[in-house]
């Protein structure tokens, strides 16, 4: 397949690193490999080209890449990667990419990347004041002003990460699909952790929401993303927007800005 204008994005998060190849402003092809810190170069290479392969894309046509890493181990693999595959060197996401979007807080080089990344994509797209809580390995609520800063982030443990945190400090629980019950009493094990867990989680959310809210005399609006961010419906009225591939726009829209 043959395609023009094209753009590589890759974001390399604590659990999957995500890939997606857009063409002008539209996103083609978007696929994953996990984020294993012990895999050598040899591994991602190897499913990199197995991708581009089955689906008949060729490394000539990308003409861009832009890095999103907060994984340090694998940061130079993949720009190992980029240069070798593509004979490019790709834009590294950090605090300072992005001149129309101020990093507000302490110390701007402590923001992740992803973050970064979805603060763009939400203030180019709303230039209002807005949250983006990103449903990841971590749960993060990202506050940007109209006005183009970041304010703050607030940061919680995953869904997935509050999970296995209780599997490994816990005997005889069964494994628990992240599936949202009708009822917050639980009846038998599974439903028990997962009223636990996911209405536990619910409150959260919506809570931090109120508060930032407040904090903001109410003009905020919020957006989800993330692999999780579809899980519990019940939230879904909180969000003007629900959208997984927010940080790859974002990051696309960094790539465009660096001609």
């Amino acid at each position: 397949m043959c395609l023009l204008n094209n753009l590589l994005v890759i974001d390399v998060g604590n659990t999957d690193a995500v890939f997606g190849i857009f063409e002008d402003k539209k996103l083609l092809h978007q696929f994953r490999i996990k984020s294993l810190k012990d895999e050598n170069y040899v591994f991602f290479e190897y499913r990199f080209r197995q991708y581009f392969l089955e689906n008949a894309l060729r490394f000539a046509d990308i003409k861009k890449v832009v890095l999103s890493s907060v994984v340090p181990p694998l940061t130079p693999i993949f720009k190992l990667l980029v240069n070798n595959m593509f004979g490019l060197e790709p834009i590294v996401v950090n605090a300072y990419i992005f001149p129309s979007l101020e990093i507000s807080i302490d110390n701007p080089n402590e923001i992740g990347s992803d973050l970064v990344a979805n603060a763009v994509a939400a203030y180019t797209k709303y230039k209002r004041n807005c949250v983006i809580v990103d449903f990841g390995t971590a749960l993060t609520f990202t506050v940007v002003s109209a006005k183009g800063k970041v304010l703050g982030v607030s940061i919680a443990p995953g869904l997935r990460t509050s999970v296995k945190a209780l599997f490994s400090n816990t005997a005889q629980l069964p494994d628990v699909p992240l599936e949202l019950p009708q009822s917050v009493i639980g009846k038998n094990t599974v439903h028990a952790i997962q009223a636990g867990i996911l209405w536990g989680y619910e409150g959260l959310v919506r809570n931090m929401i109120h508060k930032i809210r407040a904090e903001l005399n109410g003009d905020c609006i919020a957006i989800a993303t993330g692999g999780l961010s579809s899980i519990i419906s019940t939230l879904h009225g909180e969000f003007v927007e629900v959208n997984r591939e927010l940080t790859l726009e974002g990051l696309r829209i960094i790539g465009e800005a660096h001609a």
